[in-house]
């Protein structure tokens, strides 16, 4: 299941993507004892990062953080060019749903873009506006792209899906009233239907439409263990300041947040990082 389908109306200069996200969805939240609601917020986020993710013209690391003063303190998903996402949410275990204003209070959206071909990461920061994850990525994207942007999103333990729809430059040119038709047909899916296959889903939202569908792109969860990268990170501390922690606790333990994972290790680590300088002959 684990995919984005994108589209083109064939008449109207609009674009589209479907994404279904199972297996992987499931593995990203495994384990974590989340509250529905704050379950349900990172699946949305799942689903919009990756429909964005596909749709990049250059290839990279996409990062998206909603952050913000209120009960859920940060949302993250990022994904690669691969279309493999990773995620966390950290929010209290009896989360109750809420608009965004709320759950986040004065919030702000981050989006970080990490490519091989720039020297720096690019970032953007804006405000959070939208009561929904759905009505902030609109927002956003409108905003952004300077190109009119819909989303219809849902997660719950098993999936997290979403629709996309952009209206492109030429789009009342070709048909006065594609945008809004569309709009409205799509606005009549049920949350379950997002789960549909996208041509079962799309001929039965636009069954008088000619869509071109393209091929599917698979999405996986991706969150390997990196004893190497954390190991380099202790390197960097220093010889004095690892033994101050081994002296103290008796064992240097990092937690890996957003990939649930932990790291420990004991007095052996130094002479693995700082090896003795070997014996001078005379």
């Amino acid at each position: 299941m684990d995919n984005v389908e994108r589209f083109l109306f064939e008449n109207q200069d609009i674009r589209g993507a479907l994404v279904r996200l199972g297996p992987a969805w499931r593995q990203m939240h495994a384990r974590r004892g989340y509250a529905d609601a704050a379950r349900d917020l990172l699946g949305e986020l799942a689903a919009v990062t990756t429909v964005i993710g596909c749709n990049l013209k250059t290839p990279g690391r996409l990062t998206f953080h909603l952050r913000g003063p209120g009960p859920v303190r940060l949302l993250v998903v990022d994904c690669d060019e691969q279309l493999r996402i990773r995620g966390l949410a950290k929010a209290p275990a009896d989360l109750a749903p809420a608009p965004v204003s709320q759950l986040f209070g004065d919030g702000q959206l981050v989006l970080t873009l990490d490519t091989s071909t720039a020297r720096q990461p690019y970032q953007s920061i804006v405000p959070l506006d939208g009561e929904t994850v759905s009505g902030v990525f609109e927002h956003y994207l409108t905003q952004s792209e300077q190109a009119p942007s819909r989303l219809w999103l849902m997660a719950d333990a098993a999936h997290a899906c979403g629709l996309f729809l952009q209206k492109l430059p030429d789009a009342d040119k070709r048909d006065p009233d594609g945008w809004n038709r569309v709009q409205q047909l799509a606005a009549t899916v049920a949350p379950a239907e997002l789960a549909l296959p996208a041509e079962t889903l799309l001929t039965r939202l636009f069954p008088e439409e000619d869509i071109r569908l393209f091929e599917p792109r698979p999405v996986a969860y991706h969150c390997p263990r990196n004893e190497e990268k954390v190991l380099e990170m202790l390197r960097s501390l220093g010889r004095d300041e690892l033994e101050a922690t081994l002296a103290e606790q008796g064992e240097i333990v990092i937690n890996d947040d957003i990939c649930h994972q932990e790291y420990r290790f004991g007095p052996e680590v130094l002479d693995l990082l700082f090896p003795p300088a070997p014996p001078t002959l005379h």
